[in-house]
């Protein structure tokens, strides 16, 4: 030192000035110590160099110079000036390039001043000894501290930057022996079926003995680990005898835990007599065991994972629905080889807005529609495939189209429909003659009452084939799209014809027909024969099937820009199981009477023509208490003319 005057003289560099005040009035001076204050790195090392202090107290982030670099040139030029570091942060790479720096040591904040003031006294007592070159007690734990950190570092890094499990508990298994000095290390792994261990990886063992090495969990140390928890530290002198299955003079085994429940064991062994372990050496292992732990449930998530996308890949590869998932801004997360030939999309379309790369306005119009309800569209290619589009949203994700090919069940359909047609127009003719013959029978000659019985089953079984004819042409001309006479039309004028055509037969049962008409200024655009055919047929359904002084409600009102129009009956309802195919062709519910006439077409007609006329059909209906059919057609303006 240049002079006594600075033998008890500490520097403090730092630039919170609270920090400075608390070291200076509270730590420092009160134990006797004279205190000088900077708040900048480069100020600090000017005044260290003039005023050569007995300690530099120092904060790692200062402005121009910081607390590492402060103590490296320090260290460089005057090594007799001890540095102890005070700093927020907490990292392993701050505390391994502070010792390097030749940091005396090192405190987080907060910290006990108690412990800072013994640390300033022994830096300064050691101080000399650093000057002359003199070794000090320390330096060699210091070294070794360095080394471990070091080490530990390296192996975090690996466990979160590898996805090879075998390098990653390779890299283990080195740092281990390393820092432990061993000669073999062994990672142990238990065997849930067999209750065995095996040698999922090893250091300096034989490659055979490795490969086929199998340990019983009972009357092992290693099984001890497994079924205490607890790490097994023994030498030549420990009073209880080792037992492996290859002969060794000391050996360290710790727990390998994953989620509380231990996997395996940890192990570093020496097969020459005097070499021992410390609990250093425990402490060591111990943090390796814990990475190796993390690794090994890495590894078996990322195995899964990876599983589990090789399953979903080769299921979207290979079917034969396209597949399109979009995110909430509408980019591509994933679409399948069908989907892209169906939209025909090249290149990778990761990331893009599906409208930049489709020419579709049916899909973008699914994907525009929104909603939490799933949407539907059939669509069609130019090559003439037919595809069933179903567009869900996904919480969190996005929304996603399957789009499944069913042009085979068009033509299907298309076939069914020509021949159910054909057929149909067919059988009008001979129908015709017999209903006629049948009439002439009695004009004939005298027929006896039995015979007279007989004419009129005829008659009536005639009637019925010819209804169902009737029913199925209808049915073929309106999914065929030949009824295109379609004008803007009052949609109450429609219902109070349809009410009125059927009144009669409604007081026949002495049924009270309820309706709620608004003005006569709705209108819609379609076919008014068509749309009264669909009230008619839903009037006369809920006729047909309610008792005798019952009620039905036609209720026909606008909500925004569509037109509702509801019938409502208390009969007998619909059983629930029977619902989902209400519209299907010659579908009659379970309940209805055999003896109850008709078709099973009339509701195929209705949703025909509501379809027809973009609009949607569903029903409600519950047991014993009645059902009500909802129709929703668009409203029509002037001026969408």
């Amino acid at each position: 030192m240049s002079s006594d005057t600075n033998g008890n003289l500490i520097l403090i560099a730092d630039d919170n000035r609270e920090i400075c005040e608390f070291l200076q009035d509270a730590v420092l001076e009160p134990a006797g110590y004279s205190v000088r204050v900077v708040g900048d790195g480069m100020s600090a090392l000017t005044l260290a160099r003039e005023l050569e202090p007995v300690l530099v107290l120092t904060d790692h982030q200062m402005p121009n110079l910081t607390g590492i670099e402060l103590a490296r040139r320090l260290h460089r030029d005057h090594p007799g000036i001890p540095v102890i570091m005070i700093t927020g942060e907490s990292t392993e790479k701050l505390a391994i390039d502070a010792l390097r720096a030749g940091v005396a040591d090192y405190f987080v904040k907060p910290f006990d001043p108690d412990e800072l003031l013994k640390a300033v006294k022994w830096a300064i007592q050691t101080a000399g000894t650093r000057e002359r070159g003199v070794p000090v007690v320390q330096t060699s734990s210091l070294n070794q501290r360095v080394q471990e950190l070091e080490t530990l570092a390296m192996i975090g890094r690996a466990v979160t930057a590898m996805l090879d499990l075998d390098q990653v508990l390779s890299a283990v298994l080195d740092a281990a022996i390393k820092l432990t000095d061993a000669e073999e290390g062994s990672l142990l792994l238990l065997d849930e079926e067999s209750g065995e261990l095996y040698m999922r990886a090893s250091k300096n063992f034989d490659q055979d003995f490795a490969q086929t090495f199998r340990l019983r969990v009972q009357d092992s140390l290693a099984g001890q680990v497994i079924a205490g928890g607890k790490p097994v530290f023994l030498d030549e002198t420990a009073p209880q005898k080792i037992k492996t299955a290859y002969l060794v003079h000391s050996l360290v085994y710790v727990p390998l835990r994953v989620r509380g429940h231990i996997i395996g064991v940890l192990g570093v062994d020496n097969r020459q007599a005097g070499r021992t372990f410390t609990g250093d050496h425990l402490t060591v292992l111990t943090a390796m065991a814990d990475y190796a732990a993390i690794a090994i449930e890495n590894a078996k998530l990322f195995q899964a994972s990876e599983g589990e996308r090789h399953k979903l890949e080769s299921i979207l590869t290979e079917i034969r629905n396209g597949v399109l998932v979009v995110d909430q801004e509408n980019k591509v997360i994933l679409i399948n080889p069908t989907a892209r030939e169906t939209l025909k999309i090249e290149g990778n379309p990761i990331g893009e807005r599906i409208f930049d790369l489709i020419d579709n306005d049916q899909i973008a119009g699914l994907l525009r529609m929104g909603g939490s309800q799933p949407r539907r569209e059939e669509l069609e290619t130019a090559e003439g495939r037919v595809f069933h589009a179903l567009c869900t949203r996904v919480e969190e994700i996005g929304q996603v189209i399957v789009m499944q090919d069913i042009t085979h069940l068009k033509e299907l359909d298309r076939i069914k429909s020509e021949f159910v047609t054909t057929v149909s127009h067919d059988l009008r003719s001979p129908l015709t003659a017999i209903l006629g013959y049948v009439e002439l029978i009695e004009r004939a000659g005298e027929v006896n009452d039995q015979q007279s019985e007989f004419i009129r089953r005829v008659q009536t079984s005639v009637e019925q084939i010819t209804n169902l004819v009737t029913d199925l042409l209808d049915l073929g001309r309106i999914e065929a799209g030949l009824d295109t006479t379609k004008e803007r039309t009052q949609i109450v004028t429609l219902g109070r014809q349809s009410v009125e055509g059927l009144r009669s037969l409604a007081d026949k049962k002495k049924i009270l027909l309820d309706v709620s008409f608004p003005d006569d200024s709705l209108y819609i655009f379609g076919d008014s024969v068509r749309i009264r055919q669909m009230i008619g047929n839903l009037l006369e359904n809920a006729i047909k099937y309610t008792d005798e002084e019952g009620k039905i409600r036609l209720e026909i009102q606008a909500e925004e820009d569509q037109v509702f129009i509801r019938v409502k009956d208390n009969g007998p309802g619909i059983p629930a199981a029977d619902l989902p195919y209400l519209f299907d062709k010659f579908f009659r519910a379970s309940n209805i009477p055999e003896a109850m006439p008709g078709t099973g077409l009339g509701l195929s007609i209705v949703k025909s023509i509501v379809e027809g006329h973009n609009g949607r059909i569903w029903v409600n209906s519950r047991l014993g208490e009645g059902t009500e059919f909802i129709v929703v057609l668009p409203l029509h303006r002037l001026q969408e003319e």
